[in-house]
């Protein structure tokens, strides 16, 4: 029986086009816990991360053979509606992305598509997702205005409330702090560690500091296979992978 959260791939291989990306990857996330996903550009950290949600099918030629398994269900079965997917599965970029909207509208966004009418409901909606992404006390006087007018690293947790407002199972994040200075980075990071208890928490980084201190697993990829997974302290400690500790410790990336 899985859990809610948990994530299971099984020989999981994924093309873009004649190119393949990922090769066989096995592997099981925790639920509720951070899992962060390291290795080289072009390894295939993004790609594996992008087929959780089904993202990756979008792109033209785009082909996977294995599983996916969400919850228990495979994400491919033809009864598992993408949308409805990317719903349970929320996305945050490296890039932040807020709608050209006023920071409520934001947060409101995906409760509206899903039929949230009432204002008092969306209001509470609002309020706890904004709250949970630690950014309420920062913009509860000026919801109203634009959330372009927030500083970087205040768009980002805007963008995880809105990711938050559709109550996901899983939250994905692709190099969430990667364009973020080093105080916006450890809000972000505090923030993981207080949703992990919630939600399973994927992430992409290429700042192994980030990896050892956000995460309680690592998984090391290279040339679109799994070379190697295990908690973060191991990991980055004693690995048991030659090519891993190549990597950790800087001879190679």
């Amino acid at each position: 029986m899985s859990e809610t959260g948990e994530i299971l791939a099984q020989r999981y291989s994924f093309w873009y086009g004649a190119k393949q990306a990922l090769h066989g990857i096995e592997l099981t996330i925790t639920p509720r816990a951070v899992t962060a996903l390291i290795g080289p550009s072009g390894c295939g950290k993004s790609t594996f991360l992008r087929s959780i949600n089904r993202m990756n099918e979008l792109i033209p030629g785009a082909r996977h053979e294995g599983e996916i398994v969400l919850s228990g269900t495979d994400i491919y079965a033809p009864s598992v509606d993408p949308v409805n997917l990317r719903r349970r599965v929320g996305m945050v970029f490296q890039r932040w992305n807020p709608f050209p909207k006023s920071i409520y509208d934001n947060v409101a966004y995906g409760p509206r598509l899903d039929g949230v009418r009432n204002n008092k409901g969306l209001d509470e909606i609002v309020e706890y997702s904004l709250r949970r992404a630690a950014l309420w006390d920062e913009v509860k006087d000026r919801l109203r205005q634009s959330a372009l007018g927030l500083s970087g690293g205040q768009q980002q947790r805007l963008c995880i409330a809105r990711a938050l407002a559709n109550q996901p199972e899983v939250l994905l994040l692709d190099e969430p702090a990667s364009a973020l200075d080093p105080i916006a980075t450890q809000k972000i990071e505090e923030l993981l560690y207080e949703l992990k208890s919630e939600l399973t928490i994927v992430i992409v980084t290429h700042n192994l500091q980030q990896a050892a201190r956000a995460s309680d697993h690592t998984a090391f990829f290279y040339m679109g296979t799994l070379v190697e997974m295990d908690t973060t302290d191991r990991i980055f400690t004693r690995p048991q992978q030659e090519r891993t500790e190549a990597y950790i410790t800087g001879r190679f990336g």
